[in-house]
């Protein structure tokens, strides 16, 4: 029988797992830190520099906060950035706390400051890892981080007479057992009940995807169908969510025939299924299905993030095939050259990916929760503390948010295609090198797509950074490369529907065709288009998918028969 000695015991242990690993992941950033501070020590001059600064500062915040004591007006010393929402409760205006908010915005700056200086001594890498471990520190330091520093935190606690810090402790204990920050009210969704809801059946499975097809919504659809290609790295109602932002249901309502590929959620059984094999039975299998139950001898395609790298080589490799049926290609937030990944590379070099490499040995997958860790890593205030202080310091529950519900959805990955991935596009970027790599018997260029292209990339995109989506998309040979810049990141920019009718348009975009070399000149001369990119893109998309038919009466064909409704059950595996 479970004891409440056993239950603590099982949380301890947990914990202190917890501990261990991301003190073993914290290695590389600690080595990196060590190596800034030896620069340090034999040029110590810039530092000592920056220390001298920071207590002049806080000698004028001292005599500012004496002054506001004798009732002097005082200006302060240094201010949050715009829109910083860790100090957005009024109490923080007000001494002492305002004081304390100051003071840890000098020495956070100025240890920033410091650590850049010095790091940029190193090579870029090292220089990465050093800056980003730093600012983990900084913003784990935040005074908002802690409860007795946090004054929305102490008032909230006097006026519930301490629950708040009871049920913060509950949540804790809850987060704990279930190895994860809550980030949304998880019991608020239930997939194929309140999100991907679309009508459609599944009409084609192998051992890697499911194959949705949506049900048409409107009297005539485009003969020429859209096959989507979402990541593996989470669920693929990411492009399906609730409906008033699912982009597939709002397609479909344009009168496209669309199909989703659904992954499943790979086991030790699936340990050695490589690229070449999510290739072959990912997109080339879905286009055969799609073409057969749609007459068609050709689709359009749209792949996003790691989806849309793998579009990307597909599409080339059958293009050198002579295998024409990829008649448009779609990418969002997608990277087809790895020399600048973006923050995310500070994750990946030879020694990590071969202790990755040793940890997916043990039981052939990747843990989709230690990817999922790393993303929120790159946004802790953000995605991290901001949560530690809602449900933790304060006792709330946090509010139901589809996209967060999604995030949490995570799924593994393929020991053998993993590693492959790690190794040939973010270590050595052999996908961006032309011939480099040989797929299906066929060597890839991935500047060999001369059919319409379209790109979608975020502006505050950390994952795929939008100027290196834009540069090997401007290389590609096709004549016609429609470029899309969001203001928004790697997930909000993608999910984005149009801006109800009635309700005033705050949203614009940047488009234009990708000629200029770099991402930066284009911008220079790109149109602004205002709300959301879907419009855009299906204006673009329609004279690329035929006119306009009779829809099908039924879904699949003798040959690919419905086997189950959508969202069928590979998206429920856990």
């Amino acid at each position: 029988m479970q004891t409440p000695q056993n239950d603590f015991a099982t949380l301890a242990q947990k914990a202190t797992q917890q501990l261990a690993d991301r003190a073993e992941a914290a290695q590389p950033f600690l080595a990196a830190m060590a190596a800034t501070l030896q620069g340090m020590a034999r040029h110590p001059h810039q530092p000592m520099q920056d220390a001298l600064t920071l207590y002049q500062q806080h000698l004028a915040l001292g005599a500012g906060m004496l002054g506001h004591m004798l009732g002097q007006p005082s200006e302060p010393v240094v201010q949050e950035a715009k829109g910083d929402r860790r100090f957005s409760h009024p109490m923080w205006q007000q001494p002492p706390y305002n004081a304390l908010k100051q003071s840890y915005l000098l020495t956070s700056n100025m240890l920033t400051k410091t650590v850049e200086d010095a790091a940029a001594k190193l090579d870029p890498h090292t220089a990465a890892q050093a800056t980003f471990f730093t600012r983990l520190v900084v913003e784990a330091l935040c005074p908002a981080n802690n409860p007795a520093t946090n004054p929305e935190a102490l008032a909230t606690a006097l006026e519930t007479n301490g629950q708040s810090l009871v049920q913060g402790l509950q949540n804790w204990l809850t987060d704990l057992q279930n190895g994860r920050i809550s980030m949304t009210d998880y019991d608020a969704f239930q997939v194929g009940k309140t999100i991907a809801t679309t009508p459609g059946n599944v009409v084609f499975q192998n051992r890697l995807i499911q194959l949705i097809q949506y049900a048409p919504q409107t009297e005539k659809v485009h003969p020429i169908p859209l096959i989507i290609c979402p990541p593996w790295i989470n669920r693929f109602y990411i492009l399906e969510l609730s409906p008033h932002n699912s982009l597939a249901g709002w397609l479909v309502q344009q009168g496209f025939q669309v199909f989703m590929i659904s992954w499943k959620n790979p086991t030790e059984a699936e340990a050695d299924v490589t690229f070449e094999d999510y290739l072959q039975e990912g997109f080339v299998a879905a286009s055969d299905a799609a073409m057969s139950i749609t007459g068609q001898s050709k689709v359009n395609a749209m792949g996003y993030c790691i989806g849309g790298a793998m579009l990307a080589c597909a599409t080339a490799i059958l293009n050198a095939k002579g295998d024409a049926r990829v008649n448009s290609a779609t990418f969002l937030a997608t990277l087809t050259d790895y020399a600048n990944p973006g923050e995310v590379g500070i994750f990946i070099d030879e020694a990590q990916v071969q202790k990755l490499e040793q940890k997916m040995a043990q039981n052939g997958t990747m843990d989709g929760r230690d990817m999922a860790a790393t993303w929120s890593h790159l946004r802790s205030t953000d995605l991290i503390w901001n949560y530690v202080t809602n449900n933790y310091l304060l006792g709330k529950q946090p509010a139901p948010f589809d996209i967060l519900y999604w995030n949490d959805d995570s799924t593994r990955l393929p020991a053998a295609m993993h590693s492959w991935y790690l190794r040939n596009f973010y270590l050595e970027n052999n996908i961006g090198k032309p011939g480099k790599l040989t797929l299906l018997g066929t060597p890839l260029d991935i500047t060999n797509l001369t059919q319409p292209l379209y790109m979608m990339a975020g502006a505050t995109d950390h994952i795929t950074p939008w100027e290196s989506c834009y540069a090997p998309f401007a290389r590609m040979k096709s004549p016609s490369k429609r470029f899309i810049l969001s203001t928004s990141g790697h997930v909000a920019g993608v999910v984005n529907p149009p801006t109800p009718e009635g309700k005033p348009v705050k949203k614009q975009l940047l488009a234009g065709e990708a000629t200029a070399p770099t991402g930066k000149t284009w911008q220079a001369t790109a149109q602004t288009v205002p709300d959301s990119w879907w419009p855009d893109y299906a204006a673009w998309l329609k004279p690329l998918a035929g006119d306009p038919v009779k829809a099908p009466v039924k879904l699949g064909n003798a040959t690919y028969k419905p086997l189950q409704p959508a969202p069928g059950n590979y998206v429920l595996e856990q």
